[in-house]
């Protein structure tokens, strides 16, 4: 049974700077059956929720507020009144720069998740390609998923790839029974080039895909971080791509 697929609206940052409404209105045409916001641009979360809604889709999952950059009690308003059960977080290089960066990134990770959890939401991060470098003999990714028992996973399957150096599928099948997201992008796999349409570039889409459990899976997500062709038509590309191979489905 195919899951849902949603965009991460930052792929359309700049389209959004603009004219925000436009941009939802023209991912609910694409078919998209949700979408994952990066920024609200000035709506409530009542009101965003709604107007997504409103337009056929679902509020997938939201990297706004960033659980390990803002006020706790922000993220639960925030994640709540967006109708979500599950908060994101993320980290940069330096938070697993070696073995003690490490380790105060898995005690920031624990932190969070009791008071979150006490509110009933979950913690899941996003991971880029510096939690695939090795640590200790191990990647750091996996060092957080053994330190952080109850943590979830938004595999970005683009950055798992580390360039080439990991097997992105694996990294989904190793933590597929806590991975309810998949950022699905696609790339050469070259640092310093932008990523492509899905299923015009070097990853294994249909492999990654059926990595995950899914019973687990929730919702497969397209994220560009830069494009060098038109972004929407690169967008639409990849929902077409996912849609008709039977890998996703939209509304």
């Amino acid at each position: 049974m195919t899951k849902p697929l949603s965009v991460q609206l930052y792929s359309l940052r700049e389209e959004s700077k603009s004219d925000f409404d436009a941009v939802l209105e023209r991912v609910a045409a694409i078919g998209f059956a949700g979408v994952e916001p990066f920024n609200l641009f000035g709506k409530t979360p009542e009101a965003f929720k709604a107007q997504v809604e409103d337009l056929g889709m679902a509020v997938s999952s939201s990297h706004t507020p960033w659980a390990n950059r803002s006020d706790v009690s922000e993220v639960i308003d925030t994640i709540s009144s967006l109708g979500l059960t599950r908060a994101a977080g993320g980290f940069s290089p330096d938070d697993f720069a070696d073995m003690d960066a490490v380790k105060r990134t898995a005690e920031t990770i624990n932190a969070l998740i009791e008071p979150l959890k006490a509110a009933g939401i979950d913690l899941f991060i996003h991971n880029h390609f510096w939690e695939f470098n090795p640590v200790d003999g191990k990647l750091g990714y996996h060092w957080i998923q053994e330190l952080c028992p109850d943590l979830e996973f938004e595999v970005d399957t683009y950055w798992a790839a580390n360039f080439g150096a990991v097997d992105p599928a694996a990294e989904v099948a190793r933590v597929k029974d806590r991975a309810p997201l998949l950022h699905i992008k696609d790339g050469p796999l070259t640092k310093g080039e932008a990523n492509v349409a899905v299923g015009d570039g070097a990853l294994p889409i249909a492999d990654i895909i059926n990595a995950a459990d899914p019973d687990k899976l929730d919702w497969l997500i397209v994220e560009f971080d830069a494009c060098d062709t038109d972004m929407f038509t690169a967008v639409e590309k990849s929902f077409r791509f996912l849609n008709d191979n039977g890998l996703a489905h939209g509304k």
